[in-house]
């Protein structure tokens, strides 16, 4: 009698678990959850009759995370959510709140009003407020702009070849006989300073007379010419470039440059909680760009208006920046700026209290860690005008480390050229002279290497004489 007892008490407590269970489960996550959405690219844009976007990839990475069906519906008042002075909601989170939809997601904005009227998740992405402008709203020049072609340690470089080419022809130029004879009574043509100019005079194609004689000379020679010809046909190209591509450089950089002119338009999106950060902000400069769109009404109705008067010039359109990145990756003209003010993020929506949200941020967090946002991102921003935002940069020392090698082996092979060329002479007149060759050849290398202004008093003096 106790076992048969205890057999239904059992079997009570097993099928009412089972029952409580179940109504958790069918409580915690519908057979098939309602979505409401609205459609603005790339987010959720329809492909013939199915909806694709970056939340339609997000939602499907999330379902089959917590393995639950769902059908999609757009909000019907093409609305995100705005609170009415009644209380009322209207848009995806009015849809929420009346019970219309169990989940709204869309790039919905994290804020404390719709926090207290649904539950927000975690957000799936971070966003804040930026600037869009036209491209040709630029800077003006600076006085050192001509030097940008080349970084600082390529001009330095630059300047090492230079000395170092003329003091090699200054050197060979005394070295080699072929170049000069007679160094007891003949004047060397290449000083140190007419071998700077000669130098000089070659790197601007313009050349410089006299001009070497003596093989080595010469192949040093070639090698600087060479050398200038590769240097100028970089400069000028990279100048180009970076002329063509100077517009990319705003003169509104951030929001205080913004609000310090009045020569170009500003606005934002009309009832948008961009506008409403402006408003309820404390920061001198925030408020005086807010008393300036209210002032001057520059207030657009759509993110494509806005879009439109920054790419006619002379407007800068105030939005959050995932959504001004996308407009620079559709339109090339456009830029943003680089300061991002009020970051906040897109969250998903739903009804309050539900038991879903703490599962639904947990996949959004493994979606995160996973890298899968990351890529879903780079997917649907992908940019459609790379070329035309690529900038030319400062041509660095290892870019022309092959010609400067080649400078370096035609300096060495002048330099041994000339000593050869001596030696050669040396060893010829050691025989007339009945000396050694080494003797010869460092008396050679003494009175071509020293310095002769001591005799030109008195080779003037000599000439005076044969004037008289």
């Amino acid at each position: 009698m106790q076992t048969k007892t205890v057999r239904m008490l059992f079997g009570l407590f097993v099928l009412s678990a089972g029952f409580f269970f179940n109504v958790g489960i069918c409580t915690a996550v519908p057979s098939e959850l309602r979505i409401t959405t609205i459609k603005q690219e790339p987010y959720t844009m329809s492909k013939g009759s199915q909806l694709e976007g970056f939340c339609m990839d997000l939602l499907s990475e999330i379902a089959k995370k917590l393995g639950f069906k769902y059908k999609v519906q757009l909000v019907r008042d093409s609305s995100y959510g705005r609170q009415d002075e009644s209380g009322n909601w209207n848009g995806m989170i009015g849809e929420v709140v009346r019970g219309e939809a169990d989940l709204a997601i869309a790039p919905l904005t994290l804020t404390a009003a719709r926090e207290k009227a649904v539950g927000m998740t975690k957000p799936f992405m971070q966003t804040g407020i930026s600037i869009l402008l036209r491209k040709d709203i630029s800077e003006g020049a600076g006085f050192f702009d001509f030097l940008t072609p080349f970084t600082a340690e390529t001009w330095v470089g630059i300047l090492i070849a230079y000395l170092g080419t003329a003091a090699c022809i200054f050197i060979v130029a005394r070295l080699s006989p072929c170049e000069w004879s007679q160094p007891q009574s003949e004047q060397n043509r290449f000083s140190l300073i007419h071998s700077l100019w000669y130098t000089a005079g070659a790197l601007t194609l313009q050349g410089a007379g006299p001009h070497p004689r003596a093989l080595s000379g010469r192949v040093i020679c070639c090698s600087w010419w060479l050398f200038s010809i590769v240097l100028l046909a970089c400069y000028f190209s990279n100048l180009s470039s970076s002329k063509s591509s100077e517009s990319t450089h705003l003169t509104v950089k951030g929001f205080e440059d913004l609000a310090n002119q009045d020569t170009i338009q500003y606005g934002c999106l009309a009832g948008s909680s961009t506008l409403a950060f402006f408003r309820n902000s404390n920061n001198p400069v925030y408020r005086r760009i807010h008393e300036h769109m209210e002032r001057t009404k520059s207030f657009v109705s759509s993110m494509d208006e806005g879009i439109r008067r920054a790419k006619e010039g002379n407007y800068a359109f105030i939005g959050e920046s995932v959504s001004l990145d996308l407009a620079v990756a559709r339109h090339c003209e456009l830029v943003r700026a680089h300061e991002v003010i009020g970051m906040r993020g897109y969250s998903i929506a739903a009804p309050l209290g539900s038991p879903i949200i703490k599962n639904l941020s947990i996949a959004i967090l493994q979606l995160s860690e996973a890298g899968e946002l990351a890529y879903l991102r780079s997917k649907w921003w992908a940019s459609s005008c790379m070329a035309g935002k690529a900038k030319s940069s400062a041509v660095q020392p290892h870019s022309l480390k092959g010609m400067f090698l080649i400078l370096s082996l035609g300096l060495g092979l002048g330099t041994l050229l000339a000593v050869l060329e001596l030696t050669s002479r040396s060893r010829s007149s050691a025989a007339d002279q009945r000396k050694t060759c080494c003797t010869v050849l460092t008396e050679e290398l003494s009175l071509r290497l020293r310095n002769n202004n001591a005799n030109k008093p008195q080779e003037a003096a000599d000439k005076d004489k044969e004037k008289a």
